[in-house]
């Protein structure tokens, strides 16, 4: 029970980073005036940034995080660990940073920064000063206990915000440095110690993944597929990577939608496990196909989606409606579902 815990801490540190790197203040005889420091000083929101951690004491406590979205107030962070990699999205809003959301087994990049959470742990809060407490979901107490610790990472020495986490049996301390975010956790218990410090940070990084697109072999009455290595940076949507690919065909085979068709959304839910795609209605009204196409159409496009997602079921629907056309119709709800049968990878 103790390692779930721990793992839970360790999955929950953030980070964030900006590109110019943490300098103390020069010297000056000139009268200078105190600046209070913001939130967004001690974790800026930066695109396209990568932060690599090492882990000291637990198989779980290195990681590397990666912005997905930025969005207004709220960052998508992409949190990878020997274990699993984790959703979390962050918000800086009336002088608290905020946890939202946190989503194990996130494999997709699906946008999760409007989530809606009245209750978020509450991660740093303003004035970032000695002594300022406050008191997290679960009943347990955080402070600021100390603003100028001098601290040493393998990324280099740092003074930093100290950020102080009582539990029952163990203490959790976290750091934050101006201009780079977030770049230790200190996990201490009676037992034992656990660190992740930060080690590399990446500026200007993408992040590569290969995703399957399955397309209708009319002649050979079968699907063929092809694997794609597509580059994210920051804010890159996935809706537009499928929209983009959807309309291309190896050669020779058919293209799963005509150029003026849109994908108006597409997402996982996760409690059904089933995707939700909604096209444009010039998905059937422009597609010129018979029943025997279409089916191969229908079914390279739940392919390519269950297989991104890993689930076996995707709704398909057309301005919000059903799908419905002269040769196929479903109920609202009703799934396609995945067939990896009579499927070749395309040569």
């Amino acid at each position: 029970m103790k390692r779930i815990f721990i793992i839970i801490l360790l999955t929950l540190s953030l980070t964030s980073c900006s590109n110019v790197p943490y300098k103390q203040n020069n010297i000056s005889n000139e009268p200078s005036q105190e600046i209070t420091p913001k939130i967004s000083d001690y974790f800026p929101f930066t695109p396209n940034i990568r932060m690599k951690y090492e882990g000291i004491g637990n198989e779980y406590a290195e990681k590397e995080t990666y912005i997905d979205y930025i969005k207004g107030n709220r960052v998508q962070l992409r949190v990878l660990n020997p274990g699993t990699i984790i959703g979390q999205v962050i918000e800086n809003k009336d002088g608290e940073l905020r946890l939202i959301a946190s989503v194990e087994e996130f494999y997709n990049r699906d946008d999760l920064t409007s989530y809606d959470n009245s209750n978020p742990e509450i991660l740093l809060k303003e004035p970032l000063k000695k002594g300022t407490s406050w008191t997290l979901p679960n009943g347990y107490k955080r402070y600021i206990s100390n603003t100028d610790v001098d601290i040493q990472v393998p990324y280099g020495k740092f003074k930093a915000l100290e950020v102080t986490t009582e539990y029952p049996d163990s203490t959790t301390y976290d750091y934050y440095v101006q201009n780079i975010g977030h770049v230790k956790t200190l996990y201490k218990s009676k037992d034992f110690t656990v660190e992740t410090n930060l080690s590399k940070v990446e500026k200007d990084a993408l992040v590569n993944q290969t995703i399957k697109f399955y397309y209708p072999d009319f002649n050979n009455d079968r699907t063929i597929f092809m694997k794609e290595k597509i580059v994210f940076k920051t804010n890159d949507n996935l809706k537009d990577v499928f929209e983009k690919y959807f309309k291309k065909s190896p050669k020779g085979n058919f293209k799963l939608m005509s150029s003026s068709t849109k994908i108006n959304s597409l997402y996982l839910n996760r409690a059904e496990n089933k995707v939700y795609v909604d096209f444009s209605k010039e998905f059937v009204s422009e597609m010129n196909a018979g029943s025997s196409l279409e089916s191969l159409i229908l079914q390279s496009v739940t392919n390519t989606l269950g297989d991104h997602y890993n689930v076996d079921k995707v709704y398909i629907t057309l301005d919000g409606i059903p799908y419905s056309s002269g040769h196929f119709e479903v109920k609202e709800g009703e799934p396609f579902f995945v067939d990896y049968k009579n499927v070749k990878e395309y040569q």
